[in-house]
């Protein structure tokens, strides 16, 4: 592991690691994923069409905030021909992953080789941590998770609304309402195992005995914790072929598949 000297600068070991496991495919693997889903994501978002098909919609898209959609889905305010509605209501769920504490390693070991992996040194000459700007701006994850609990919350609503058939009778289901409802349960597995949501829940609390039932939820959230980079990975897939799929039947490429 590289060692910081008294000048703030890297020490020389003269390697670069001692370590001879494929460390770097990790960060390789992270690298292609997270390009992958923001190259996608930035496709639909220009693209912006084929991401309503009653009664599912895009989870890129929720809430629906143009007249494409009816009024059971959307609020039907944003102005057609304006830019995607997709650029505002991405900015939330993507600030609240973007400055998660998971995806700040993932993205600082494979983006900026900061470290790439451990007991591997890194390029850069100084480290500085997140004490500086714009680095210090992560610190607002704390505020982020509760417009990711709002969004959560509207992916569920969802969930209900896709218990209908395509002509609005409430008591069906399909394909795409199984797809939803695993990416409602994704979003939230990740969304609860937030290290701002354990400090939340029980980050001043000294004495668990004196409060049984924050304890409880303490437990709950601790092991969705121990998981957590897990749920974030894959509720960031799911929610890319959960898109997928209301887009492709929305497109008229396949049909939806009803259960009852």
């Amino acid at each position: 592991m590289a060692v910081e000297a008294k000048d703030g600068r890297r020490a020389d070991t003269g390697v670069r690691t001692r370590r001879t496991d494929l460390w770097w495919w990790q960060p390789l693997v992270t690298f292609v994923g997270l390009t992958a889903f923001v190259a996608y994501g930035l496709y639909i978002t220009f693209v912006d069409r084929n991401y309503f098909w009653e009664p599912y919609l895009s989870p890129f898209f929720s809430p629906c905030l143009t007249d494409s959609c009816p009024a059971s889905v959307g609020w039907q305010s944003w102005p057609v021909g304006a830019v995607s509605p997709a650029l505002i209501v991405l900015v939330f769920p993507l600030g609240f992953r973007a400055t998660c504490y998971y995806y700040r390693k993932a993205y600082y070991r494979s983006f900026w080789l900061s470290p790439p992996a451990c007991a591997v040194a890194e390029p850069h000459r100084r480290y500085t941590g997140e004490a500086r700007f714009p680095l210090v701006l992560q610190n607002v994850h704390r505020y982020f998770f509760y417009f990711g609990v709002l969004f959560a919350a509207i992916l569920t609503y969802d969930v209900v609304i896709a218990f209908r058939d395509h002509q609005g009778r409430w008591g069906h289901a399909g394909l795409g309402t199984l797809v939803l409802l695993i990416n409602a349960v994704l979003i939230w597995g990740y969304t609860l195992g937030c290290h701002s949501c354990r400090h939340l829940i029980a980050g001043r609390i000294n004495h668990f005995s004196q409060h049984p039932v924050r304890y409880r939820w303490w437990t709950f959230v601790s092991a969705l914790n121990a998981r957590h980079a897990q749920w974030a990975w894959a509720s960031l897939v799911w929610v890319a072929l959960a898109d997928l799929y209301i887009r492709l039947i929305a497109g008229g490429l396949i049909s939806d598949v009803r259960f009852f």
